[in-house]
């Protein structure tokens, strides 16, 4: 039974510790998201950080306009990127995970 139970430990460390490596390789992840227009472009880490905003002159004459492409892109980014880091992370984490009956919380 401690047999298992160290080995359970162990994989559980290995596990951690690949996960933490997955979410260090996705620094190096880029997303890019631009407006439908082309106006605005945004790149994002897998860990959703925001590396570059690029902006077009003419978004400059209308604050609001720029603030509402500013949120639209932006969220659009975090959500690839939020689904990129889930995704990456659960398979690690599910891959590592020990076989205990009734613990499914990867599916």
């Amino acid at each position: 039974m401690f047999g298992d139970l160290m080995g359970m430990m162990g994989k559980l460390k290995e596990t951690q510790a690949k996960v933490e490596a997955t979410k260090e390789r996705l620094n190096s992840v880029y997303i890019d998201e631009s407006s439908i227009d082309g106006l605005l472009k945004v790149t994002l880490t897998g860990n959703r950080a925001v590396k570059s905003i690029e902006i077009d002159e003419q978004l400059f004459e209308d604050k609001e306009q720029l603030e509402d492409y500013l949120i639209l892109t932006l969220n659009k980014a975090i959500e690839k990127a939020g689904n990129i880091h889930e995704t990456e992370v659960a398979a690690v984490a599910k891959e590592g995970m020990p076989n205990i009956p009734g613990m499914d919380m990867f599916k």
